[in-house]
């Protein structure tokens, strides 16, 4: 029990399935002390984009396509991140046959800035042969469908209203919201910045996914990978970090 116990107190979101996993022992006596003690893992969508004026839409690419190695397709999305006084806006863009969170970035505006930001930081890993979104102006403006198009990528956008079209990254949002973002309460955008920063290193490198056969979206990610890049270090996180900074400082 204390080894379930502690193990809950680091990952409170953890079910039955998983702490068996990473305790090593059977799943049915988990569950059985998990009632014993009263715990129990830890588990709203407003619209965030909208088309733009006269951009092009693009037609849904992915019906009936079998994803079988990483950067055959890419997806982006945005959300939102509530804070104890206002909100921001995350957008991600990650890898559908691995998980992998290849970059993310947060703003207090829906400018399409941050989006294009977290592009060119994931296309400096590597290219995918498929961009996924939906319809909203921040990914149907030439401004990122263009570097998108110069890297000679496929575009492909969901169908109004069909979240399901764009299923994978929707589960990065309820992971990073009940795993994340309702546990922590933050009081400003420099505490979410940070706190998320370490949460998508924990995400790519430590969380084992069970669609993935419990292992780590970066495990997966770079066994197909021809790249075989390392992920980044806490260096490069820091630097990537104060860039954030020094952005947002230039827009306030």
């Amino acid at each position: 029990m204390r080894a379930i116990d502690e193990q809950y107190l680091g990952t409170p979101f953890y079910g039955s399935r998983k702490m068996a996993d990473v305790l090593g022992v059977n799943r049915k006596r988990v569950q059985r002390l998990m009632r014993k003690m009263g715990i129990e893992a830890i588990y709203p969508k407003k619209r965030t984009t909208w088309p733009g004026a006269g951009h092009k839409i693009y037609p849904y690419l992915l019906r009936n396509v079998e994803v079988t190695r990483p950067n055959q397709v890419w997806a982006g999305d945005i959300t939102y991140v509530p804070l104890q006084h206002g909100f921001l806006y995350l957008v991600a863009i990650m890898d559908w046959y691995s998980r992998y969170a290849l970059s993310w970035r947060l703003s207090n505006t829906l400018t399409g800035s941050f989006c294009i930001e977290a592009l060119e930081e994931a296309l400096q890993r590597a290219r995918p042969e498929i961009f996924n979104s939906d319809q909203g102006s921040q990914f149907t403006a030439d401004a990122f469908t263009s570097r998108l198009e110069a890297h000679g990528i496929a575009i492909s956008m969901d169908g109004r209203g069909r979240a399901i079209d764009n299923v994978f990254i929707e589960r990065l949002w309820r992971s990073v919201k009940y795993e994340e973002v309702y546990l922590k309460d933050y009081v400003d955008g420099w505490q979410a910045d940070a706190s998320l920063a370490a949460y998508f290193r924990f995400y790519n490198q430590q969380r084992i996914h069970q669609a993935l056969g419990y292992r780590t979206p970066w495990d997966v990610y770079r066994e197909q990978d021809s790249s075989r890049r390392r992920p980044p270090d806490e260096n490069e996180m820091k630097s990537r970090a104060r860039k954030r900074k020094l952005v947002s400082t230039s827009r306030g």
